[in-house]
């Protein structure tokens, strides 16, 4: 099958990318229902690629460097975060865990490669840290941020400088929320699935370029109403059709 998105020309400057900028390139993709649902109800699991847009996930997996998604994801999907449908190289498995709740007996952290990389604040338990670190993780501290989170902006230095050039953001809607957030996105491949679910949506309480929230995360809108010019816009946006989904792509300004 032919690439629907040309993910090679995409990521053609990533590399200098890193060294312009001191970070990754940074990639969000996800799928979503008609309504912008990626899932029923927070905490639960639901599949909606078609097979052709599944296998273009894989090859965008191959693509990158590094493959970056939340604890929530892990805990709920389980994704082994590699590369299956596609040819090519696993991107290093990256896992934002501010307090630690990665399980110890999460498969994800044995019989890899390179071990995973788990990405945490100078908070965590030091104790599970040593734990995670004798079944083969390799924990990174980064400073925390005002909600007492990782750090974007301090964890994508800390990927620049371990070498990773690109970096595939997958999930789930708070980690997808931030990166858009604070303006850390430089490309988006959406898959747009035909079903509607009134779900839980990929983006919640997006914060405009000033610093203000439309809506929080408990739903109510904020005092202030933000312009639509200062939420992040996709450039160049092209759509193509993958069997029944449609996969929407572009840079975002």
């Amino acid at each position: 099958m032919s690439l629907a998105v040309p993910i090679d020309r995409l990521l053609a400057d990533a590399a200098r990318h890193r060294a312009r900028f001191g970070r990754p390139l940074v990639t969000l993709t996800y799928a979503q229902s008609l309504d912008g649902s990626i899932a029923a109800f927070r905490g639960s699991r639901l599949a909606m690629s078609g097979p052709e847009s599944l296998s273009l996930t894989h090859q965008l997996r191959a693509a990158h460097d590094a493959i970056l998604v939340g604890v929530g994801t892990m805990l709920v999907d389980k994704p082994l975060l590699n590369v299956r449908l596609a040819e090519g190289e696993d991107p290093q498995p990256v896992v934002l865990d501010s307090r630690l709740r990665l399980p110890l007996s999460e498969c994800l952290l044995r019989g890899r490669k390179s071990p995973i990389w788990v990405v945490t604040t100078e908070r965590a338990d030091a104790q599970k840290q040593k734990a995670l670190e004798a079944i083969g993780a390799r924990v990174l501290r980064v400073p925390s941020d005002a909600r007492g989170r990782v750090g974007l902006g301090g964890l994508l230095e800390r990927l620049a400088a371990l070498q990773v050039n690109s970096l595939m953001v997958e999930g789930g809607a708070r980690v997808i929320t931030s990166f858009l957030s604070e303006h850390l996105v430089d490309l988006v491949v959406i898959t747009i699935v035909p079903v509607i679910v009134g779900g839980l949506h990929a983006v919640e309480g997006l914060v405009s370029s000033d610093g203000r929230e439309a809506i929080d995360f408990d739903g109510f809108p904020q005092i202030q109403e933000p312009k639509i010019h200062e939420f992040p816009k996709i450039q160049e946006m092209e759509v193509q059709r993958l069997g029944k989904d449609l996969v929407v792509w572009g840079s975002v300004a």
